[in-house]
């Protein structure tokens, strides 16, 4: 028997949502499924995180969060930055998969403001220092740093040999290179 312990019974809920709604995307998770998975009754998924939707945002914004949390920002290496985001990516092709149920169902990300308005700020810092192009907002340039690191993710890059990868990266660095650098 289990003893009562709320936040190993969250993550033990998170996990087991992070690979139904990857496997089977928002309409296909099935709440008993994940409750069997996690090991817990399915009317404490509801009571902690009220419906099935709400869940499925809680599992997208924690597993984005791990990626973009585990990736280095600095702007003065906007390529790196990139690359370390498409990286991350290729090591959670579940990530993929819940970013791409997120886009067909509408779901935006939960960003961390504080952590996004300071994000915002080092590339407004950096605009003023001259190494990053001030004729783009800072917001547009986290927005399409995001995306073009993101695009291969669209073309099963999982399938794709290693060498096809550093082509890759090789490509996103000096497009990042060349659109933001001043």
């Amino acid at each position: 028997m289990r003893t009562r312990d709320a936040d190993g019974t969250r993550k033990r809920i998170l996990a087991a949502a992070t690979e139904d709604f990857a496997e089977h995307g928002i309409a296909g998770a099935r709440v008993d499924r994940i409750a069997a998975r996690a090991e817990v009754a399915k009317a404490q998924i509801y009571a902690y995180y009220g419906d099935k939707l709400a869940l499925f945002r809680a599992v997208f914004n924690q597993n984005a969060a791990v990626l973009v949390e585990a990736t280095p920002f600095t702007p003065d290496d906007l390529p790196g930055y990139a690359v370390g985001l498409y990286n991350g990516t290729m090591d959670r092709p579940d990530l993929i998969r819940l970013l791409t149920w997120a886009r067909l169902e509408g779901v935006p990300p939960n960003l961390d403001d504080d952590a996004w308005q300071e994000k915002l700020d080092q590339v407004a810092a950096a605009q003023t220092a001259g190494v990053v192009t001030p004729d783009i907002s800072p917001a547009n340039i986290l927005a399409m740093l995001a995306g073009v690191a993101l695009s291969w993710s669209a073309v099963a890059p999982m399938a794709l040999p290693p060498s096809a990868h550093d082509e890759h990266r090789a490509a996103l660095r000096l497009v990042i290179e060349r659109s933001f650098h001043a």
